[in-house]
């Protein structure tokens, strides 16, 4: 950061007075929801524990990377512009008031350090929710002097596989209403924008500077950091391979720049509208977020209101999903019947011009044949596509439901299912998804008569089930009940439309006798 323009605390000649502990220690802070512990070197947080959520084990969740922070430096520590104070700012030791070790939220402390060249001030003040108002300020003899805040080493369960905690790991900033989002930091950025959130955030939690809205600056990078058994495996120790701590900066160039609020804490809806409305959009349901939170509140009735079970929940809604995509999938199937009456002659139209290169004229001719056969017979060759294409939406949108909904996390279904954010540890859900797919596919008719074709949608099933194989079962369970309804739907169709009777709409093909 640059240095600002800012009030002088006194004349250039007055030293500051010293004021620092002697020796380092713990202060500890908690209620219901939380243990913070802070150190007295750098008045920086070594851990923070949310007490209501666990880690794999079953210990409270620990959402403090404390082995990168050996290293990378760790939350709430500071960055100034010159090394030499960034390192006595972080470093030294700081007096605590009140004078005491341990705190019950609510609760106000205070850390204050100076050494007579620099200053620093930091108040914290908890209460009973999981947001903090923290108000610092660093100057020297001179005036007070711009900082960065920082919160390094990522967020979240760091027990579980260092390559997740990459593939979930966020920046947002920005408006409360439409925050930006930065799935990959490949290199180091300081971003202005109109803020008014700024954070890190995982799958599931949540670390967000909240100040006061107006135009204001962020820093984001990524440091390497050894952990304790790298190379303990005789593998290879390339630095490259290391893993990169996330770091997120809230940038504080203004003396009066005032207080801001600080949320650490689930990425549960209720949770964050609680704290404040503001606080909804750092749950990233992507493009389709449109489609998405209505989705996701229907699953939350659903749960709250009729099963209280979210394996349940998501079997209705799929239910009624697919119930409301009937039509389509009726307008498919008649699509897919008259394609599949046609099959003979456009089979025969392709063979008759196979010889023919892509850019050859007489291409165009049998393209112009072949949507006069089409015309001729009422068919739309689009028809068996279009309605599916229509409920792609409705898939991502409950993909990115099922995935970024803390309420899955650690949530029991049936049987062996006991967390539907993760793989079932048999693989039923999979193989019976695979199954049923493959059974509706053999009770769904070929728009194609292309044998080649034909068995590349037969092996469609194995490729779905092969991707499916290793994502939540919550997923899992909402593709294979949606398999088993259109199974049922498909029953019902082939018996309303048997194979050999002409499509609804389509034009009865006119024949004489010679």
């Amino acid at each position: 950061p640059s240095r600002s323009a800012a009030t002088p605390t006194g004349p250039a000649w007055l030293r500051m007075p010293v004021r620092q502990g002697t020796e380092a220690k713990d202060v500890v802070v908690e209620n219901d929801l939380y243990r913070v512990v802070f150190s007295t070197e750098g008045a920086v947080v070594k851990s923070w524990v949310l007490k209501k959520y666990t880690q794999a084990e079953g210990e409270p969740l620990e959402v403090v990377n404390a082995a990168a922070g050996k290293e990378v430096g760790f939350p709430l520590s500071l960055r100034l512009e010159r090394e030499g104070l960034t390192q006595r700012v972080n470093e030294g030791i700081y007096v605590v008031e009140p004078a005491r070790d341990r705190f019950k939220a609510p609760s106000k402390l205070t850390f204050e350090f100076s050494d007579g060249v620099v200053r620093v001030r930091k108040t914290f003040t908890f209460n009973s929710s999981y947001l903090v108002e923290v108000d610092t300020s660093v100057s020297d003899d001179r005036a007070s002097l711009p900082y960065e805040i920082r919160w390094p080493g990522g967020i979240g369960d760091h027990t579980v596989d260092e390559s997740a905690i990459k593939q979930f790991s966020q920046i947002v900033y920005g408006s409360s209403e439409d925050p930006s989002f930065e799935d990959s930091v490949d290199e180091e950025q300081r971003i202005t924008v109109q803020m008014e959130l700024a954070g890190i955030t995982d799958r599931y939690f949540a670390a967000v500077f909240l100040p006061a809205p107006g135009r204001g600056s962020v820093h984001f990078l990524t440091s390497p950091w050894t952990p304790e058994d790298w190379g303990a495996d005789g593998g290879e120790t390339d630095e490259d391979d290391k893993p990169q701590a996330l770091e997120f900066a809230l940038v504080r160039e203004e003396a009066d720049a005032g207080p801001f609020r600080l949320f650490v804490g689930p990425k549960d809806i209720s949770v964050l509208r609680s704290v404040t409305p503001s606080l909804e959009k750092v749950v990233d349901f992507g493009w389709f977020g449109f489609l998405a939170w209505p989705l996701f509140e229907a699953l939350r009735y659903t749960h709250d209101e009729v099963v209280s079970n979210w394996g349940w929940a998501i079997v209705l809604i799929t239910i009624v999903i697919n119930m409301l995509l009937f039509p389509l999938k009726y307008k498919s199937l008649r699509s897919s019947r008259a394609m599949q009456k046609l099959a003979p002659r456009t089979k025969a139209l392709q063979d008759r011009y196979k010889q023919y290169k892509f850019n050859d004229p007489r291409k165009q001719r049998m393209q112009q044949e072949m949507m006069a056969l089409y015309k001729e017979h009422g068919v739309n060759p689009l028809g068996g596509c279009l309605p599916m294409l229509f409920q792609m939406p409705f898939f991502f949108a409950f993909y990115k439901v099922l995935y970024a909904a803390i309420e899955l996390r650690q949530a029991p279904f049936v049987g062996w299912i006991q967390d539907l954010s993760e793989y079932d540890p048999y693989y039923i859900l999979p193989v019976a998804m695979a199954a049923s797919m493959f059974l509706m596919q053999k009770m769904t008719p070929m728009p194609t008569a292309d044998p080649a074709q034909q068995r590349m949608m037969m092996l469609m099933p194995l490729f779905m089930g092969f991707f499916f194989f290793r994502l939540p079962s919550g997923l899992v369970l909402y593709w294979l009940v949606g398999s088993l309804v259109g199974i049922v739907q498909q029953m019902a169709l082939n018996r309303y439309l048997p194979a050999g009777q002409p499509a609804p709409g389509a034009k009865k093909q006119i024949t004489t006798k010679r």
